[in-house]
């Protein structure tokens, strides 16, 4: 996974996995390292949320003072 990735180049890509592993469009030799990378971009995803919850509620902190 690129380090910069966006989070919507992350999510789409995420969603992307969970699609074809849900209509078994991954070969089984594939699978496990597929799950890991849904595993990397699901970390990723959720670092970046919180990443962005924290700025959010650092603005309004800011607001209010």
């Amino acid at each position: 996974m690129k380090t910069q990735m966006s989070f919507d180049d992350a999510w789409s890509a995420l969603q992307l996995l969970v699609a074809d592993i849900e209509n078994d469009e991954i070969p089984l030799d594939e699978l496990a390292a597929k799950v890991k990378e849904a595993k990397t971009l699901i970390k990723y995803c959720d670092e970046r949320l919180r990443g962005i919850e924290s700025d959010l509620k650092a603005l309004n902190e800011d607001e209010a003072e």
